[in-house]
This record gives C-alpha cells, structure tokens and sequence, in this order.
C-alpha cells in the first residue's frame, strides 16, 4: 500500500527579514574549494550565511509531495514518540511550508526549525540540530539523545546530505546503532529551480523494504 499525493507548486509570498550575517565557510570546508565551486552559485550563497546570535533567517514556500509507503507511515507515527523527525501527514500537500535557521553559538552549529501546514490539523513542527563535530563533520541531533552523522555531497544542481549511521547519547556515552537497528538510509537534498527557487526533498529508504518516505517542498529565497 502507498499514500501518494501530488500537487502543483503554489509558491508562497516571502516575508521581508532583516538579518546580519557573516561568511560561513563550514559547508564549504566539508567538501572541498574544489567540490564546493561545482555547486550552483545560489546553493553556495545560501549555505555561507553565518548568522550572528538571535538572529534567524525564514524561507517560505509550499508542500509539493508526500509519498509514504505502510511501513513508512507507521514508522513516522512510531517517531512521534521522540519529536517527530519524521514527515506523517500526506494533508500537507498543498499547504504552506516553512524553514528557520537560527545560529546556535553555544555548539558552534545551527538550530534548524522546519513546519509543515495540514489540512484540518495544527501544523507539523520538526525540531533539530546540526553541530559540525563527529567522525564525517557534521551531525543533526533531534533530542532523546538521537542523533544522525551525515556527510556531504555535490552535484551540479543540489547539495545532498545523507545519513552516514545512527546513534545514542546518554549519559556521556555514545553508542553507534548498527545497520539493522537504524530507520533506514536518509537522504536530504537541497536542489536548485533557479530565480530565487529551490526544492527541499527528504528520502528515507530501506535496505529491505524500499522507499518509506518521500516528501518535497519547493520554497522561495528570503527578500532582505
């Protein structure tokens, strides 16, 4: 059984934020000068804004796609118990999506806001943060302890983050998930449509069963 529904991107009007940034050069030392300059000109303008503390920048846009197979939906119903990480609503084809970036100086990372409008329903809202620290330089927590290492990759239209293992942290120890044990491979992309577009994707695929989530969104770049 899949639950498929596609719609039209209706782009929503951003709003106007101020917003003092700095040159960020993490996203580029992960991969390289040589990786980085590969990348489309607004994807690497996008991903070298530094933010300076309390400040956050928005991007507003649409849901464009949710696709889930059986599993996929009781897997991202069964996350709810740790925050919601997962996408688990196909009603939110259609409705409005948002993204917040707000620096977080005390790990020298970033707090990463993304919410999800549904049809009848308060809007999903997913929580996480990415530290660049770990074995790849770049990991994405989203609290109980969860946490994802993920490593960098470039094409000629996207920046693509995919899941490299899974772990635990409690108590100042930090257990690795074994393969068998993680959700599945996640791979999140950022892919240039070019006039200040972009489309966000998320895939979560399992080694033995496939596809189990798969949701796009396409937003719009923020007017300063």
């Amino acid at each position: 059984m899949r639950l498929t529904q596609l719609r039209k991107p209706r782009i929503a009007t951003p709003v106007p934020q101020a917003c003092d940034e700095v040159f960020d050069g993490r996203f580029r030392d992960l991969l390289g000068p040589l990786t980085w300059d590969t990348l489309p000109d607004a994807i690497r303008t996008r991903f070298s804004k530094r933010l300076r503390q309390g400040n956050s920048i928005a991007y507003h846009g649409v849901v464009t796609r949710m696709q889930m197979s059986w599993l996929g939906f009781c897997l991202a119903h069964a996350a709810r118990l740790v925050g919601a990480p997962l996408p688990y609503d196909i009603r939110s084809v259609g409705h409005p999506a948002a993204v917040v970036v707000t620096e977080d100086v005390a790990s020298n990372g970033q707090f990463w806001i993304r919410q999800y409008g549904r049809r009848g329903a308060f809007p999903q809202t997913i929580h996480s943060s990415k530290r660049f620290n770990g074995p790849t330089g770049l990991e994405e927590y989203i609290g109980f302890g969860i946490g994802m290492a993920l490593t960098v990759e470039a094409t000629p239209t996207a920046l693509l983050f995919r899941s490299d293992h899974y772990f635990l942290q409690f108590l100042g120890l930090r257990l690795r998930l074994p393969r068998w044990l993680s959700p599945g491979a996640l791979v999140i992309g950022h892919h240039e449509m070019g006039n200040g577009r972009f489309t966000f994707s998320l895939s979560l695929r399992s080694h033995w069963f496939g596809n189990l989530v798969r949701q796009e969104a396409v937003f719009r770049d923020t007017k300063e």
